[in-house]
């Protein structure tokens, strides 16, 4: 059985780190926090799982608090988490199982990362990421702000997952982190330029997000999924901007780059559901439907757009083409994900006696 050391980075986390650590705490051999300046009871909190609690100098720098966390772990193996993350406890079986089984040979190993579920507990939004990785190879995280993990070797996937449960979020930290290197003059690098576009965007400075997304693209230095992460995140701030005509040729852009994604594929399909095109409507609603799910994806992946809200807007494609019958089936493969939804439960109490009236009449003419 491997050891494993628990690496993290804090400050100001009081509310979370609790929840984070009792969820990992039985199965790590070393836990090892590091401190950027807390004000709070975060070192308190820590100290009930931990002895091995360190002070870092914040110098608007994530990679360089993680290098730093790194490089006291004693274990085989190193894990990380952010202090608002949680194993839930399927999770921490499988966890455990890896553990056990893990092949020393391995290099690193990816998991499923949370970033937000429905009131259903289903995922909606999901990334992988590197999580655990060996020691020895002394692997490093790169960037001041979005950091990640340069990884190399042997890699496998697992279906561990972690779930991001955030109670708060300092808006403000990482696009000031990005304009204090702008203005001391430094290049921004493509990586920068695609996530300082998503600060932008979610500042709603959807203009200037615009501006930096296309110079992202422009560099031809682009991850797949950045890059269409970039054509779907220009495509948002052009609807914010009611600008339909743009809005609609960034969707059609990530077709050039890949064959068409889930979420791609439901953007046009509202696209022609407002222009009340029924027929190419029901097309891409039925082509992100028929798509594949998966959490392998390295990308930021929308499940809601492979599982439930293509059949929720097919349900009012047939319903206005008078199909009821199709209406009907695809309302309850909706409700397969979403079974107490208001709109799927109305769906189905509308449509039940359209059905019954149809089977009547067709009845009379036998």
């Amino acid at each position: 059985m491997v050891s494993v050391s628990l690496c993290m980075i804090v400050k100001n986390e009081e509310d979370t780190l609790g929840r984070c650590l009792s969820s990992i705490a039985p199965y790590i051999n070393e836990i090892i926090i590091v401190d950027t300046g807390s004000t709070d009871q975060t070192i308190a909190v820590a100290q009930q799982y931990t002895d091995c609690i360190h002070h870092f100098t914040w110098i608007d720098d994530f990679a360089a608090a993680r290098n730093f966390a790194f490089s006291l772990a004693t274990s085989d193996y190193i894990l990380w988490l952010d202090a608002d993350d949680v194993l839930r406890q399927r999770d921490q079986k499988r966890f455990a199982d890896l553990l056990l089984t893990l092949d020393p040979s391995i290099d690193s190993v990816s998991m499923p990362y949370i970033l937000s579920t429905d009131e259903f507990g289903n995922s909606l939004s999901t990334i992988r990421r590197n999580r655990l990785v060996k020691r020895s190879k002394q692997f490093q995280w790169v960037g001041p702000v979005h950091e990640y993990l340069q990884v190399h070797g042997r890699t496998i996937n697992s279906d561990i997952a972690v779930a991001h449960c955030s109670l708060r979020h300092d808006s403000d930290r990482n696009i000031t982190i990005y304009e204090k290197r702008i203005t001391a003059g430094e290049a921004l690098s493509p990586r920068d330029l695609f996530y300082y576009a998503n600060e932008l965007k979610d500042h709603a400075r959807y203009d200037e997000a615009i501006n930096f997304y296309n110079k992202f693209i422009a560099t031809g230095d682009c991850w797949i999924e950045d890059l269409l992460a970039s054509c779907s995140r220009m495509a948002d701030c052009y609807h914010e901007l009611k600008d339909d005509q743009h809005e609609l040729e960034s969707t059609l852009r990530a077709l050039q780059y890949a064959a068409p994604r889930a979420d791609t594929c439901c953007r046009l399909g509202y696209y022609f559901l407002q222009k009340n095109d029924l027929t190419a409507a029901i097309h891409w609603y039925e082509t992100a439907a028929a798509l594949p799910q998966t959490d392998q994806s390295w990308g930021p992946t929308n499940r809601s757009c492979s599982t439930w809200l293509p059949h929720l807007q097919l349900c009012v494609c047939y319903d206005r083409l008078g199909n009821y019958e199709l209406a009907y089936q695809h309302n309850e493969q909706a409700g397969e994900y979403r079974p107490t939804d208001r709109r799927i439960l109305y769906n189905r109490s509308y449509l039940h006696p359209l059905i019954n009236k149809t089977d009547t009449k067709s009845d009379s003419y036998a």
